[in-house]
């Protein structure tokens, strides 16, 4: 007689990725993927509203097999000449081949160039960037979904969670006052860390004082100080400085600069976020709150280097 497997080792064999992640809300898909709507608007004048209300809807706000599983947020299928990677599923046939992601991002990526590149969709590209509506309808009419309700679908995604005010941001046309007062995940930065807010925990050999910041030493810059210089009061290495301040070779420093003497902190202490101000970098939040930026960029889902607009919620933890 052959014995049947037991429950707990069925279990065991299904998909790990399945049980392990949690279903993320529609607030927090938002906020990973609105940076990435903004610099596609930028880069491919596809609305950030149209893309992020695509995303959602496609996705099942993220929490699809095909999102999980492949990185696939927007459905898009193999289609002849695709050379990436696949994944097997079923929808309107039986076992379809929908194009695979190393990353979400990715996907992100290939649906700007999916409606940039195919003449069926050049149509879009007539309308006013600005009106989510008529690109909501045009898409529909260019035969992206095969549901009439497609366009009443995305307009009501954009319009229940202001994903409209995106794309003001992305073309420059918000102040921060405006994403305060209409954007419902934004709201007022916490206090700020100041200068008079470190605490003196000790001095350099030359009596300078050291400061504290998230749990990190810190000295204020002399106007006109070389970074050689003060490397050598501090003891330690030229090349650390700059990478712990992510400042060039040849940069002069300010008075008053905050210059780390170690590495920073991968998260802050005390700070869940920050809301970047018109004309502020994120090179600078980092030293505001003594978090390397790598790390910021990795916590907000970010490419190397990205900049992100003004209003920008920033998770610091």
């Amino acid at each position: 007689m052959k014995l049947k497997a037991p429950l707990f080792f069925l279990f065991l064999v299904m998909p790990v990725s399945i049980w392990a992640q949690k279903k993320i809300t529609t607030e927090e898909y938002i906020h990973l993927y609105h940076p990435i709507a903004i610099e596609k608007m930028q880069d491919y004048k596809i609305p950030a509203s149209i893309t992020l209300a695509q995303g959602l809807l496609e996705s099942g706000t993220g929490n699809s097999i095909l999102a999980r599983e492949a990185n696939n947020h927007f459905g898009i299928k193999c289609h002849v000449g695709w050379e990436g990677k696949t994944f097997f599923m079923d929808d309107d046939e039986k076992n379809e081949c929908f194009r695979a992601y190393r990353k979400p991002e990715d996907s992100f990526s290939d649906h700007s160039l999916f409606l940039t590149q195919r003449p069926r969709y050049a149509s879009l590209f007539q309308l006013d960037i600005m009106d989510y509506k008529a690109w909501a309808n045009g898409l529909s009419r260019a035969g992206y979904a095969t549901n009439p309700r497609y366009p009443e679908l995305l307009i009501g995604i954009i319009e229940r969670n202001s994903l409209f005010h995106y794309d003001s941001l992305a073309m420059g046309k918000a102040s921060l006052k405006q994403s305060k007062k209409h954007q419902p995940d934004v709201i007022a930065n916490q206090h700020i860390p100041r200068p008079s807010d470190f605490v003196v925990v000790g001095k350099t050999k030359s009596g300078r004082f050291l400061h504290l910041n998230n749990h990190t030493k810190l000295v204020f810059a002399i106007e006109g100080e070389e970074i050689g210089a003060l490397a050598a009061e501090l003891g330690v290495y030229s090349w650390q400085l700059l990478k712990y301040n992510d400042l060039a070779k040849d940069g002069k420093l300010k008075a008053g600069q905050v210059i780390y003497v170690e590495k920073k902190s991968r998260k802050s202490k005390t700070h869940a976020f920050h809301l970047l101000e018109k004309g502020q970098s994120v090179s600078e939040v980092s030293q505001i709150y003594g978090v390397r930026v790598e790390r910021i960029e990795k916590m907000n889902h970010w490419k190397r280097g990205f900049n992100p607009p003004a209003g920008t919620k920033i998770r610091l933890r």
